[in-house]
């Protein structure tokens, strides 16, 4: 998501900052680059027109010009206007009315709209303990009701039984008045769509929503679009009044024009993002998250809540446990990796680290992905239960099997073999501070750096689970204040201080991989 332009916009900005006093030659300069680098992420002409127009108006000021870091300055307005563009701040589903709450889900067929409605059915159920209903008013698609069903009986979510013959507008009054009976909190009507928009299909939504009143109506729209997007949303929102969309592919659409275009086109927030096909997979879209992420910022508060949700509690008490008497086996290195892999795996959490772009091409120019956790899990996966305790016992014979078994080779299984040597040293050296596992503690002393220590919770891990946005969004700003939120900056410990450091990066290393982070063999040292 956004990596063509957080790589164009991190070199145009990054040769801007590292520069003395700044010309308004060297500011028009380097506007023009950053109208060029939107205009190649699909971002429509009158976005970007207006953005660079107003970033020239606020970076031509005489105060900038003659501030003591006019680069910086420069950043932080085009980061600024970014958000701005971006919608402010984030706007959340609204279920602010009297229950049953109905969502209309409209857009082109296609769009991910059947998907969507299931998600956010997931997401309203178990991040807001509501009871929700989900009802599809799509007739003309073959299996259309029973794709909704089958991804309801999945989730565990109450779906409309079908009744063959009934029109749309039938099945959504039938809808509303069931959640009605059922004591439903949410009634989400998923209804058809078209290739293209057309007269029927305005008219058929106008009377749905004549019908079953919505509280919202959220247009879900293919990122992979680009600029049509843009118009499909003022079209639906001429016709039938949109309150939200919804953006679905963002993780297969690396220029993310749409999102940049959609909510300044239309005035109309960014709710939802679709990042993945499984239902877990969605998001809040946070203007100022984002930004952070295309100028290379970090995003610590999705981190933090992408622990929140993936370390799992009782697990890392165990390790905590086993750590204490300095023990950590193979079976709790494949735990560690399962745990990278839940977060997005390297290139996820990367992105969310603040001045880690960079890495990120560093490690796939020298073949590492996220594909190597995988391999080091199956060769894990192809040991006994004896093996996985007691690693010493793995000799040439035992290897030449396990190679077989993972489809990989003995340089792979003795590089894993490696690593966990180094890890269980260091475990060791950790072991009579009873702390938790490596997630853990790069979660855990990444909060101590930006003074969170005390909110409690496991081996220095501030309790994700009690967190309120108030502090979430505090972590930002005193990340912010660290040094954490720069561009280019670099997190410490990698060149600048994550403390602990992470491994290989530059900093104290957290042993594991020949110096790469957990589960990689490490970078290639240069010449």
């Amino acid at each position: 998501m956004f990596e063509n332009l957080q790589d164009r916009l991190g070199s145009i900005l990054n040769g801007l900052t590292g520069r003395g006093a700044l010309s308004e030659s060297d500011v028009s300069a380097a506007l023009r680059e950053v109208r060029r680098a939107l205009l190649e992420a699909d971002v429509s002409l009158e976005v970007v027109r207006s953005f660079t127009d107003r970033v020239r108006e606020k970076a031509v000021g005489a105060e900038i010009l003659k501030s003591i870091k006019p680069g910086q300055m420069v950043v932080k307005i085009v980061h600024d206007e970014l958000i701005e563009m971006l919608g402010g701040e984030g706007v959340g589903v609204d279920l602010h009315a009297a229950a049953p709450v109905v969502i209309m889900m409209v857009g082109l067929q296609g769009s991910g709209k059947t998907t969507t409605t299931a998600k956010i059915a997931n997401r309203l159920t178990t991040r807001e303990k509501k009871k929700v209903l989900m009802a599809s008013l799509d007739t003309r698609r073959p299996a259309a009701q029973e794709q909704l069903r089958q991804l309801g009986a999945q989730a565990n979510i109450d779906t409309l039984p079908v009744i063959a013959g009934q029109s749309p507008t039938d099945i959504a009054a039938r809808a509303v008045q069931a959640a009605k009976l059922g004591g439903h909190d949410v009634v989400i009507l998923d209804t058809a769509g078209r290739t293209h928009i057309d007269e029927p299909l305005m008219v058929e939504m106008a009377d749905i929503k004549k019908k079953s009143n919505p509280h919202e109506i959220l247009l879900v729209a293919d990122s992979l679009t680009g600029q049509d997007a843009v118009n499909l949303a003022r079209n639906f929102d001429e016709r039938v009044g949109i309150t939200g969309l919804v953006l679905t592919r963002m993780d297969g659409d690396g220029r993310g024009g749409a999102a940049l275009s959609m909510r300044a086109v239309t005035g109309k927030p960014i709710k939802l993002i679709g990042v993945g096909e499984r239902m877990g997979e969605l998001e809040e879209f946070h203007p100022r998250r984002i930004a952070d992420r295309i100028l290379g910022m970090g995003d610590i508060i999705s981190l933090v809540e992408k622990a929140a949700e993936n370390i799992d509690a009782e697990k890392a008490a165990a390790m905590a446990a086993k750590m204490a008497k300095g023990k950590f086996d193979l079976n709790d290195l494949a735990d560690q990796l399962r745990q990278m892999q839940k977060m997005g795996g390297m290139g996820g959490i990367m992105g969310l680290m603040p001045g880690m772009a960079g890495m990120k091409d560093k490690m796939a120019a020298a073949g590492l992905d996220d594909k190597l956790f995988g391999r080091q899990i199956a060769i894990i996966q192809s040991m006994t239960k004896a093996e996985r305790a007691n690693p010493d016992l793995l000799k040439h014979s035992r290897k030449k099997r396990i190679a077989a078994g993972s489809g990989t080779d003995a340089a792979a299984i003795n590089k894993l073999l490696k690593m966990h040597r180094q890890m269980a040293d260091m475990m060791k050296m950790m072991g009579g501070k009873g702390k938790g596992g490596m997630m853990k503690q790069m979660m855990g002393g990444l909060a101590g750096k930006m003074g969170l220590g005390g909110l409690g919770g496991m081996g220095g891990m501030p309790d994700l689970s009690n967190i309120d946005p108030k502090q979430l969004e505090a972590l930002q700003k005193q990340a912010e204040a660290v040094g954490l939120g720069k561009p280019g900056g670099g997190m410490p410990g990698l060149g600048g201080g994550l403390p602990g450091g992470l491994p290989g990066l530059g900093g104290a290393k957290l042993p594991g991989l020949g110096g790469g982070f957990p589960g990689l063999p490490g970078l290639p040292k240069k010449k």
